[in-house]
């Protein structure tokens, strides 16, 4: 979804605009090799983001289980029914 917030962006990136002052036209051109390098370099800084974002959950889990798994839990089971009736 945030890459079509990006893409208007990457699109203007790649056009390059000139102005002919000797008779008065604007030319304007979209350069396909920059608009691919620009959506390559997008590509890569999302997955590299990916990437951190999977490893840092990762970390956070395996945190999070080494203290479960260091908890003592002490549980007493009275099997004397005759104590346990009211």
């Amino acid at each position: 979804m945030r890459l079509l917030i990006l893409l208007p962006a990457l699109l203007l990136a790649a056009c390059q605009v000139s102005k002919d002052s000797d008779n008065g036209t604007v030319t304007a051109e979209f350069n396909q090799d920059v608009a691919e390098n620009a959506a390559r370099d997008v590509a890569n800084g999302a997955e590299a983001l990916g990437g951190a974002i999977a490893n840092e959950a990762e970390q956070t889990a395996d945190k999070i289980e080494n203290r479960v798994d260091n908890t003592d839990v002490d549980v007493r089971v009275d099997t004397n029914t005759a104590d346990n009736r009211n």
